[in-house]
Order: structure tokens, then C-alpha cells, then sequence
């Protein structure tokens, strides 16, 4: 159902309607010299490397409230903000369920309007650096963010 597609160091998440579902930023270890940083990834990646996890973001929580051209009420305000602490609500169940207590809160860079979270997710095994290897490991989480509705 997932499908991942290279994009230079990370990697884009599909869902099965072709969205962007999110982004999975593999977790390169310490590169040294960090001035050959772009070189080094490249050749990790070229070669299929091994790696034990990295960085899933995904969309966290859209507000309905931040758009320019925003005419509303104040029950309408009131219904949107009671629709965003259910997610809220959601998202710290599944952080404390899975034990994922580090994460980080940002806005989106493609809507002003959406948080996006990013969280840290370790694999079963050191993983090759390949769309195919990488999705399974992946897929477990994007499942569970699925089936409890916050992706």
C-alpha cells in the first residue's frame, strides 16, 4: 500500500491513491568529513548500505483557520477547534501507546495552515537503503497512523 520514491537524501511516502502521504529520512549515522556529506550519502545509498532507522514526518494537525481569505463564525471557530484537540487528543494516545516520547512539532512547509510531527523510528534489523526494504519497516507505523485515522 506504501510505496517510497528517492529524493535526493530522504525519501517521499505514497499513499495508495499516489499522495504524499509523508517523508522518511533515513538516519545516515555520523558522516565525517561533513564537507563530503552529499558524496557520502549518494555512495550509501548507491551501494544499498544498511541502516538501523531515521525520521518519519507526517501531517500532524490542519487547522481550517488560517487562510487568508477566512470569513466564518464564532460556532464555526469553535467546532474547528474542538475537531483539532480530538487530533491532538489522537496523536498523544498513539506517541504514549507506542512510547515514542521524543518528537518534534513544525509547521508544514507547503500549507501555513498544517503542523506537521516528526518522530523517530528504530528498525527490527539493519535495513538496506532501498525503496523496497525500507517501506517494509516502515509500513508497520504507517499502518497503525492509518487504521487509527491520523494519516
Amino acid at each position: 500500500m506504501w510505496k517510497l520514491e528517492s529524493d535526493e537524501d530522504f525519501f517521499r511516502i505514497y499513499d495508495s491513491k499516489k499522495f504524499v502521504a509523508g517523508y522518511f529520512d533515513p538516519d545516515y549515522g555520523d558522516i565525517f568529513p561533513k564537507s563530503n556529506s552529499e558524496e557520502i550519502i549518494s555512495s550509501m545509498l548507491k551501494n544499498r548500505d544498511k541502516i538501523s532507522g531515521g525520521i518519519i514526518m507526517v501531517p500532524f494537525v490542519k487547522f481550517g483557520l488560517f487562510d487568508s481569505d477566512l470569513n466564518t463564525s464564532l460556532t464555526k471557530v469553535e467546532e474547528q477547534v474542538s475537531q483539532v484537540n480530538e487530533r491532538l487528543q489522537m496523536w498523544k494516545n498513539f506517541l504514549s501507546e507506542t512510547h515514542r516520547q521524543s518528537h518534534s512539532i513544525r509547521i508544514s512547509h507547503t500549507d501555513q495552515d498544517m503542523l506537521t510531527i516528526s518522530f523517530q523510528i528504530r528498525f527490527s534489523k539493519p535495513t538496506p537503503l532501498d525503496k523496497t526494504s525500507l517501506s517494509e519497516e516502515i509500513t508497520p507505523t504507517l499502518d497503525i497512523l492509518q487504521k487509527i485515522g491520523l494519516l
